[in-house]
């Protein structure tokens, strides 16, 4: 059986070429030499999951998206610059959901999906999408890694989780150094599959 891990954060695509793509960069190149181990799931979008997805997936990694829109030519104007043959898998949102005109509820329908895939996630810098996807993995009891140091929600989640932790959640990683992130949220699976 293989972990599906999803890797979420900041989907703007400026980016590029930072210190924080770098790092996502190795969570991508740490997940590839998994690639035995682990599917990679992101929410088909740019910017930094995509940096991780595309490293993984130079290394044979299974990579699936979910993404906020209806097709494959939607896909392409949504994030143009990226290579949509990276995705093993690219589900998209069915054209009859309810609310199918808006994209921002499109968003959140994908991001209810990708984290319901996951065994676990990883967290990269990100915004108000990335915090969602977080609770999202927290609530569904599911294992998370959070990049510390790579800025935006990720900096600010290790105060908040002491703030509002309660019993059943998912178990949460701090980490600053992204290879050592990947393994321990892969020690982590190992250990609940262990027990279960």
């Amino acid at each position: 059986m293989k972990y599906k891990i999803g890797v979420f954060g900041s989907g703007a695509n400026n980016l590029s070429g930072t210190a924080t793509a770098r790092a996502a960069q190795k969570i991508g190149i740490a997940l590839g030499e998994q690639a035995n181990k682990v599917i990679v799931i992101t929410g088909g979008c740019t910017g930094l999951p995509y940096e991780a997805a595309s490293e993984a997936a130079k290394s044979g990694v299974e990579v699936w998206g979910f993404s906020p829109v209806f097709d494959l030519e939607q896909q392409k104007l949504f994030a143009p610059d990226d290579d949509p043959s990276i995705y093993s898998k690219l589900h998209f949102v069915p054209k009859d959901v309810p609310f199918a005109d808006n994209q921002r509820i499109c968003m959140k329908y994908r991001n209810v999906l990708s984290t319901a895939a996951c065994d676990a996630g990883i967290i990269i810098s990100g915004r108000w999408g990335s915090l969602n996807e977080f609770t999202n993995l927290i609530d569904m009891q599911k294992t998370v890694g959070v990049l510390t140091g790579s800025g935006g929600i990720a900096d600010e989640l290790p105060m908040l989780a002491k703030k509002i932790s309660k019993a059943g959640q998912g178990e949460i990683i701090f980490e600053s150094d992204p290879v050592a992130l990947v393994q321990k949220v892969l020690e982590a699976l190992e250990r609940q599959s262990s027990t279960s």
